[in-house]
């Protein structure tokens, strides 16, 4: 992208020349960005022209795509459930998928109750923080490992004005001690350590520890659920998103573990993506 010779640049000379590199959707997000401005303003003014400044931010925003960062981390938000969450390197960027786990979050706590409610591993907090927006009587735990991400969870929910949120750093259950909840749920990390899919786009720029779990990628699916039972009431909910091909093996372990009313949910794409069950605990 060389624009020297030029006297006047316009959002169509500069989306032009971006299209060489990245994607054209990518190109017009970046320049949104820039401008300040939004898709539709972008079609309907191809004419306007760029500041030298601008001009040199939108080359490095590009140079960075061209690299294969995500366009979340380059612009340090990204939407999920209709909601704009900060997002940095220290989390993993939020799927469309996963709105699939906050979908039955939802359908097993009535918004007319106050219910106790765990979500471990938050990461940027979307998951717990999205919860509570919508179930604004319960009492929501958000824990994870990560001093970063729960930074940028808390900063989350202080831009979103969510306050029945409280981040707790821990390890899985570690920092949880005598303490129950009406409802679990996680998106855990669940791929499996030589998977070559962690060479490939976005992931390749994600936390590792966020993503990789052992061999099979079931390591930590099977703690949370192994321990899952001494902090969950009789009758509580657990929900898990697991990968594509680990719906089968997560109900086996929800059943060996004492749970009852055990089903398994696809996401949009047909996948099975989230596996849960309710907790029977024995008389």
């Amino acid at each position: 992208m060389n624009f020297e010779n030029q006297q006047y640049i316009t959002t169509e000379d500069v989306l032009s020349q971006a299209h060489i590199l990245i994607s054209c959707n990518d190109a017009r997000i970046l320049l949104q960005h820039v401008l300040k401005t939004n898709h539709a303003h972008i079609i309907t003014h191809p004419e306007q022209n760029l500041t030298p400044i601008q001009i040199h931010t939108f080359q490095l925003l590009v140079k960075r795509r061209a690299s294969g960062e995500p366009i979340s981390y380059i612009l340090g938000e990204c939407e999920f459930y209709s909601i704009k969450f900060k997002v940095t390197p220290s989390v993993l960027i939020p799927r469309q998928e996963t709105e699939l786990l906050v979908d039955l979050a939802l359908e097993k706590v009535s918004s007319s109750m106050s219910c106790k409610i765990l979500d471990l591993g938050t990461g940027s907090g979307v998951i717990a923080i999205t919860i509570a927006k919508y179930r604004i009587l319960s009492n929501v735990t958000a824990a994870d490992n990560s001093a970063d991400a729960i930074v940028i969870a808390k900063i989350n929910a202080e831009r979103l004005s969510v306050n029945n949120v409280n981040f707790i750093k821990s390890d899985w259950f570690q920092a949880l001690t005598k303490r129950k909840f009406d409802l679990i749920i996680s998106n855990p990390p669940y791929i499996a350590l030589n998977d070559p899919h962690l060479n490939q786009q976005d992931l390749r720029f994600e936390p590792k520890l966020a993503l990789v779990a052992g061999q099979d990628g079931m390591v930590c699916i099977q703690t949370i659920i192994s321990s899952a039972t001494s902090y969950i009431n009789a009758g509580g909910w657990l929900l898990l998103e697991h990968g594509y091909n680990q719906a089968k093996i997560t109900k086996r372990l929800l059943k060996e573990a004492g749970f009852i009313s055990i089903f398994s949910r696809s996401d949009l794409a047909g996948i099975p993506r989230v596996s849960g069950g309710r907790y029977d605990p024995p008389l």
